[in-house]
């Protein structure tokens, strides 16, 4: 799944330029809000640099999301080795 955009700002930020993404690769959906936004896994190039692990959450169109997480190569494999051994129920969560 290839899919670019460009989130055009909304008026309170006149004075910066666009921000732009091309998703690469859609990794999976983590979850769905009851108003269709998905918190999805994929890998995105923000503003045509290298393209990182991305977590957010989308739109259903994908035309907005929210603030997410982006994880570079190394960051992926440091998560990765911590969730290895991580229990979900001993956490409590």
């Amino acid at each position: 799944m290839e899919r670019k955009g460009d989130s055009g700002r909304d008026g309170k930020s006149r004075d910066r330029d666009p921000i732009s993404f091309e998703i690469k690769d859609y990794i999976g959906c983590l979850s769905t809000s009851a108003s269709g936004w998905r918190r999805e896994v994929n890998i995105v190039s923000w503003n045509n640099k290298a393209a990182r692990l991305d977590i957010r959450d989308w739109s259903p169109d994908h035309s907005k999301m929210s603030r997410g997480v982006g994880l570079s190569g190394p960051e992926v494999e440091n998560l990765a080795s911590l969730l290895q051994g991580f229990d979900v129920l001993q956490a409590g969560i």
